[in-house]
Order: structure tokens, then sequence, then C-alpha cells
């Protein structure tokens, strides 16, 4: 890890793509507390960055789905914006960029893979938004930062429907005294191409499977299904005690 801070402008700007200005304010965002907490030299940390960075990338995000041709309700642009503004998005996001390695770490904490936790990675990417736009401005913070996000915002607005659907699977069955149990029931492809294939089964009984590049993906779109294969069969029992099918 560079810990000089020419060395590490040099590393950084290659992965984000913004080179700063002021390196003290680039070092500060790449402090965790725990690095502050052993070096008694370390002026500050990152968390009021974090907490400047938390606001702004809400506002960076809440403008492009905003600005996209589609007249959103509230409703939908809240739940885009939380897909991709929380802890495991943008850890995704920092390890996308190679963050881990440049943040300036305690020696317990590095110790015990905080290069890998999902809380350490996400707080450095807000703490780098944070001090990008104190290194310059909100356009430019803009620009720089939904560059990391492009493949996710496309992935979220393509995956509608489908962010709630277990949710929502949970709350139906919950109401009937039931509960949906997951289980992967098959992964192929090579390590870095994988496609994952997963049941949702009820009381034993399956009800239905989703294939996904992840579990997670998979999961959701497996309970999307789910919620299909429900409503397909309450309208089936429906029609039925309402005479419309015949008996055979």
């Amino acid at each position: 890890m560079a810990q000089n801070p020419e060395e590490t402008k040099s590393e950084l700007e290659i992965r984000i793509g913004y080179s700063f200005n002021n390196l003290e304010l680039m070092m500060e965002a790449l402090t965790h507390k725990s690095y502050f907490n052993e070096q008694s030299s370390v002026a500050c940390h990152n968390e009021r960055l974090e907490f400047l960075g938390d606001a702004v990338l809400d506002l960076i995000i809440s403008k492009k789905f905003m600005s996209m041709r589609q007249r959103w309700p509230e409703g939908k642009l809240t739940r885009y914006r939380a897909a991709l503004v929380n802890e495991e998005s943008l850890a995704q996001v920092a390890t996308s960029l190679n963050l881990g390695s440049l943040i300036l770490l305690g020696k317990g904490e590095d110790k015990n893979n905080g290069r890998q936790k999902s809380s350490i990675l996400s707080d450095c990417v807000e703490a780098v938004v944070g001090a990008i736009f104190l290194d310059s401005d909100f356009y430019v913070c803009d620009e720089v930062v939904l560059k990391w996000f492009e493949e996710m915002i496309e992935e979220v607005i393509e995956g509608d429907g489908m962010e709630d659907a277990k949710t929502l699977l949970q709350q139906q069955l919950q109401a009937q005294n039931l509960s949906p149990a997951y289980r992967t029931v098959g992964v192929e492809g090579p390590d870095h191409d994988r496609t994952y294939e997963v049941e949702i089964s009820v009381s034993g009984e399956p009800l239905s499977r989703g294939f996904g590049k992840s579990k997670k993906e998979a999961e959701k779109q497996a309970a999307h299904n789910s919620l299909k294969t429900l409503s397909d069969r309450e309208a089936l029992l429906k029609a039925s005690s309402n005479g419309v099918l015949e008996n055979e």
C-alpha cells in the first residue's frame, strides 16, 4: 500500500478518475478511525467526510434518476436510490475501484481483514465523494461519481419490480403463517462468470426457481417468480369458486 501522498494520489487517480488538488483532503478521506487512534501524528480521520459524502451521494443519485426521461413517482425514485446508496452497493463500488488497498487502517483492523469489510469500504466511498466535492465542486463531483455507478444504475432499472420481491413474498406468506425457504440448487460456469440457481419452497414444497449472476440476484428472481405463481394460483381458485371453470 502506498502511504506517500504523491504515490497514493497517482494510484487513486487511476482508480477513481479524479486527481486531487488538496493532498491532505485526499489522505483524510482514506484514513480510517483505527489508524487515527494509533498514529499521534495524524490530525483527523474520514468520518466527517463520510457524513458529507453521504449527503452529496444522495443528491447525485437522486438527480440522476430525476433527470431521466421517465417521470417516475416518488416511491419508485426512493426505491431506486435506496438500491444504490446502501452499504452493500457502496462496498461493491469500492471493490471495483480497488480502494481497499489504499485505506489507512490500524494494525489490528488490518489483521482482521478490515480491507474486505463492507462497512469500512462503503464508508470510504462516501468519504472520497465528500473529499472530491470539497476539492472541486458539485458538478465535477457529479460527473466523476456517476461513472462509478453506471452499470449498477442500469441493473437497478432493468430489475424494476424485483428489488422488493423478497419482502412482498415474505409479507404475503406471513399472512398465512408461512415463510419461504431459499436454497441454492445449482451453480454453473467459471469463477468469474458464474450463474446461480435458487429454489424457494414453502413447508417443504417447491414454489419457484430463479437464476442470477449472484445468489442475491437469483433469490430476487425466484421471489419475483413465486409472487407470480401465487397470483396465478389465487386467480385460478377464484375462477373455480365462481363457477368459471368446469369440473372435468
